[in-house]
């Protein structure tokens, strides 16, 4: 955390804000893609440190907020099975299905278990031949390289009660959808971990075919505050561009050996966003070298039916569209520690950074 003293320094915070009222001569909406950032964005109290004419909005950036309540339940329908292993990551146990969640299946005694990796889910299956490994793939580019090389090494090692249920999927087409469908922002905070494998390529379009200033984002206030600070920059030049402020992860050309692992494992297929619907090429399943480690193939599962509680407004959050408290469950029958929709289920999800962090700061946190 070398930088970390600077990127957290109440004086560098102020002075960019300074700057930012400086040049402040318009109304400004700006769109966060990355759940990470949501949650920081809060954390910190960012829009309380900015002048009321500049509004940043929450866009569909959290893996577990855009997937599909029916890839839950298939998740459960392999629980069942007494048969099977289901390996996750944390944030899906308590994302609600059609008929319960995988934290209340596992407190029905169905073999569940949280991972750190997909790789600690192919050890697993190498330890319990018997049974049938299912880990649950979600995430953008940045989580997929590891899917993919997981995948590999399960081909390397013959190991063939390892199964991935994909629900992986790629930034760009969302992007896309989002300005398409007439969602109206000036500019993007576009998603620095993202970016760290996809480089700066993938948000050209929005300079170039819709006139929308990009910057590439850290995660800490003062990169956000400067990032901020390089959007209104661009947009009152009237030169929107795609420029990197969080240089010290993502390079221009980004992680060429982690986009070829999923090149060579993974094929774009149409998959469902919630608030967005189905997106074209915005999902990944395995190739057809890979098919035997397909979850869906093997186990010849339904498909995935997308059923959302009445009147909850995820979707519309997801796009931007509606503000947490306008949503009529939140912070009454939807709270973090009984969540009714995704947004306020997932660790980064919308509704939660809103709920935990949604009031006034005098000051940066410094975590002291």
């Amino acid at each position: 955390m070398r930088f970390a003293g600077q990127l957290r320094s109440k004086d560098i915070a102020t002075s960019i804000i300074e700057r930012i009222c400086e040049i402040n001569d318009g109304n400004y909406v700006l769109m966060e893609v990355c759940g990470s950032h949501t949650m920081a964005i809060h954390r910190f109290g960012i829009p309380s440190m900015l002048p009321s004419s500049i509004r940043l909005i929450s866009g569909p950036g959290c893996p577990v907020c855009v997937t599909s309540s029916g890839f839950i339940e298939n998740a459960v329908t392999l629980a069942r099975n007494p048969g099977n292993i289901i390996t996750t990551f944390g944030d899906l146990l308590r994302v609600p299905g059609k008929s319960m969640t995988l934290e209340r299946c596992r407190g029905n005694g169905s073999d569940i278990r949280v991972v750190k990796s997909p790789l600690e889910a192919l050890e697993i299956a190498a330890v319990n031949k018997r049974k049938k490994v299912i880990f649950l793939g979600i995430g953008f580019e940045t989580t997929t390289p590891s899917a993919a090389i997981t995948i590999q090494e399960a081909d390397a090692r013959k190991v063939d009660n390892f199964f991935l249920l994909s629900a992986h999927k790629v930034m760009q087409p969302a992007l896309r959808a989002l300005v398409t469908d007439g969602i109206k922002f000036e500019g993007l905070i576009a998603p620095g971990h993202v970016s760290a494998i996809t480089g700066s390529s993938i948000y050209m379009f929005l300079a170039e075919d819709f006139n929308l200033a990009c910057v590439i984002s850290g995660f800490e206030p003062v990169d956000i505050l400067l990032s901020i600070y390089m959007l209104i920059k661009q947009i009152n030049d009237g030169k929107p561009r795609v420029e990197i402020q969080y240089s010290r992860a993502v390079k221009p050309e980004g992680n060429s050996q982690a986009r070829a692992a999923i090149e060579q494992v993974f094929m774009q297929v149409d998959d469902w966003w919630r608030g967005l619907g189905v997106i074209r090429n915005s999902g990944l399943a395995l190739r057809e070298e890979y098919k035997s480690f397909d979850a869906r193939d093997h186990f010849e599962l339904a498909p995935e039916e997308n059923n959302e509680p009445a009147g909850c407004l995820c979707g519309s959050i997801m796009k931007g569209l509606k503000s947490p408290p306008e949503c009529p469950y939140f912070g009454k029958e939807c709270r973090p520690q009984d969540p009714v929709g995704a947004c306020m289920v997932s660790q980064e999800g919308a509704c939660q950074a809103f709920y935990r962090y949604n009031r006034k700061h005098d000051q940066i946190r410094t975590g002291k």
